[in-house]
């Protein structure tokens, strides 16, 4: 038996024991109702009761099924013939057990016995030998038969369907949830392989560039200062190429950028203008063309500079900005306006200013600072000062 079919059967038969017992304890209730039953007949139905409490319980262990069928329904049986012993119409109450055994406590091996056509067939049996009791026990006592034999007819016919329902619908639930688990494992095991693939590759391109490395210096390696002299180097290159510079060496045989202790502002703020021209922000400049900034004033007020068009871009709500350049002897500015849909400052945490804090302070760091003025619906404007 496959796994599925083994998780289908136990669902199947827990559901048949938790309506039966529900069933069972429910027709106690009934019998124990003073009058119901003579106390001899009372105690026979007790231990009756017992035993098919005991046969629904023992369905779950998936052995002997057949068996533990045949003790409910003969439980069952007998403990509806056994109102037939007073010799006297069944009382509301005896009424009430009559049909819940045999609509509900004995009605629950439909459940379990959908599965097989063997089973269809014991499944037919119990049913024919349960209406056959009970309609013996109406007639033979008396009593009226409408409402008991609806109920067992309905509750044989509801717990068949609940029992074709559950058979039919967890083999295809389990056999989509095993698909998606082989899809999962087959996806990971495709990351791991690709993973592994990467860190060969790795491994391989380290150990050969290793290898061409002490060649190249006749298996002496680097020294401690030449790393860090061309670490240093690196460093500058990369921070001039995140500022939007080409670089320009000074000769072909050792590949340099210029060292420069104060740079140009005009071809910086060139190089931002193009660059968020391409992301689709058109950034008109005005006022001063040419300022000169040492190095690390430079690089604060470019990246201050570089996060509010961002923001412009992100926040605002239009795809054009205006930043006028304006120096006197100790100061350089740049006021940045959008015409976009604006906020309320108060709204504003204190310092952050719409843009990042790290920012604001590197500005601060070199001297620097940032005002922000803004309304809803009338754009934003941040001034930037630096020192020069």
């Amino acid at each position: 038996m496959s796994r599925i079919q083994k998780e289908r059967d136990r669902l199947l038969t827990v559901t048949a024991r938790n309506v039966g017992l529900t069933a069972t304890a429910t027709t106690l209730l009934c019998l124990s109702i003073p009058g119901t039953l003579p106390l001899p007949l009372y105690l026979a139905a007790v231990v009756l009761l017992a035993c098919l409490a005991y046969a629904q319980v023992q369905l779950t262990s998936l052995t002997h099924t057949t068996v533990w069928v045949a003790v409910i329904v003969v439980a069952g049986a007998a403990i509806i013939l056994l109102n037939l012993l007073p010799a006297t119409p069944l009382g509301a109450s005896a009424l009430s057990a009559v049909g819940m055994v045999g609509g509900a406590s004995v009605a629950s091996v439909a459940i379990p016995t959908v599965t097989s056509r063997g089973r269809v067939g014991l499944l037919i049996c119990a049913s024919v030998i349960t209406l056959a009791a009970e309609s013996a026990t109406l007639i033979l006592s008396g009593s009226q038969l409408a409402e008991p034999l609806l109920f067992t007819v309905a509750g044989w016919v509801a717990l068949t369907a609940t029992g074709v329902w559950l058979s039919r619908t967890v083999p295809r639930t389990l056999t989509r949830i095993s698909t998606m688990s082989r899809a999962y494992r087959v996806e990971r095991q495709a990351s791991e392989t690709e993973a592994r693939r990467r860190q060969g590759a790795r491994l391989l391109h380290d150990t050969v560039l290793a290898t061409l490395t002490l060649l190249a210096h006749s298996g002496v390696g680097v020294s401690a200062g030449a790393l860090r002299e061309q670490a240093g180097e690196d460093a500058a290159l990369l921070r001039q190429l995140r500022l939007g510079f080409t670089p320009d060496p000074t000769r072909s045989g050792d590949y340099k950028l210029k060292p420069v202790e104060e740079s140009t502002l005009g071809n910086t703020l060139e190089s931002v203008k193009q660059r968020f021209r391409r992301m689709g922000l058109e950034v008109n400049w005005h006022g001063s063309g040419q300022v000169l900034l040492p190095s690390d004033i430079l690089d604060a007020f470019l990246l201050a500079l570089g996060e509010c068009l961002e923001n412009v871009r992100r926040h605002s709500g239009v795809n054009e900005a205006h930043v006028t350049i304006t120096d006197d002897e100790t100061t350089v500015r740049a006021m940045v306006t959008d015409a976009g849909k604006g906020f309320d400052v108060s709204t504003i945490e204190h310092g952050r200013l719409g843009f990042t804090e790290s920012i604001v302070a590197r500005l601060r760091d070199v001297g620097g600072n940032a005002r922000l003025f803004s309304s809803p619906g009338s754009g934003t404007t941040v001034v930037l000062e630096v020192p020069k």
